[in-house]
């Protein structure tokens, strides 16, 4: 078993092929510099591990996160190069999650505000806790940014409603529209989202892997052009040992026993 590093910002633990990541940087576990730069490192270093099949992704305390620290903006604009720097790392730290090879499960314990709402629909799976709330509060800080994120999940009137307003949304809402999977009290969504992540840990990592990356892939390609790239996976999926696992399992009506190959 791999020991994962320490990090200040952020916890982690693997048990039974699922990675538990906890940010935690209390009191409201505000997005600064340290804490992207260390789940940008140890969501690569999680890529890479064999033994992780899939990562859940959670906070401490009452509040998901709040988003960017906007302390730790004070000054940016007098140091040439300063906010360059700081909107390279900013998208690398959400890119670090969705391009994470293993699939990420949010399990949303409390509001999310601007970037903590991000970060959320970075995952692949989304649940949160019945009290949590949404909301892009940029437009009463003088920022922007993040507009795509939202955009890929809401239509064009939320998204614009949700932008420009910077109104608070309900989990429930979230739920009812189809953007996220259950909206339950805490101890019921954890349940549910332990259950799924042991689900796709019994999965084969080969291609479960290769999955994920083909839907990252077929995202900005014509829907003639993304069925035959889906295609090319299933050929590539079918000449390997898990393959033919999965078809002896399925045969011989037995659980399937993966090696990744």
């Amino acid at each position: 078993m791999t020991t994962l590093p320490e990090f200040a910002t952020v916890q982690s633990r693997i048990e039974d092929g699922i990675a538990i990541v906890t940010i935690n940087r209390p009191p409201v576990n505000a997005q600064n510099r340290l804490l992207r730069e260390e789940v940008i490192q140890l969501f690569d270093m999680l890529s890479d591990l064999d033994e992780v099949r899939v990562v859940v992704l959670t906070a401490t305390g009452r509040i998901f996160s709040a988003g960017a620290d906007i302390k730790e903006r004070a000054g940016f604009e007098e140091t040439p190069g300063h906010y360059i720097a700081h909107n390279r790392l900013t998208r690398e730290f959400f890119y670090a999650v969705s391009d994470c090879a293993k699939p990420v499960i949010a399990a949303v314990n409390g509001p999310a505000f601007g970037a903590g709402f991000a970060l959320m629909l970075s995952c692949d799976i989304m649940f949160a806790s019945e009290d949590a709330y949404f909301v892009m509060p940029e437009i009463d800080v003088g920022l922007a940014g993040g507009v795509k994120f939202i955009a890929r999940h809401f239509g064009k009137s939320r998204t614009a409603a949700m932008y420009l307003t910077g109104r608070r949304y309900p989990a429930a809402e979230l739920y009812r529209l189809g953007i996220i999977e259950a909206a339950l009290p805490e101890e019921e969504m954890w349940a549910e989202v332990m259950k799924m992540a042991r689900e796709i840990a019994a999965k084969s990592p080969l291609a479960i892997r290769k999955i994920k990356r083909a839907m990252q892939i077929i995202d900005e390609m014509p829907e003639r052009e993304a069925y035959r790239y889906e295609q090319s996976v299933t050929v590539e999926l079918s000449h390997t040992e898990d393959a033919r696992e999965a078809q002896r399992a399925f045969v011989e009506k037995r659980p399937a026993h993966f090696k990744g190959r």
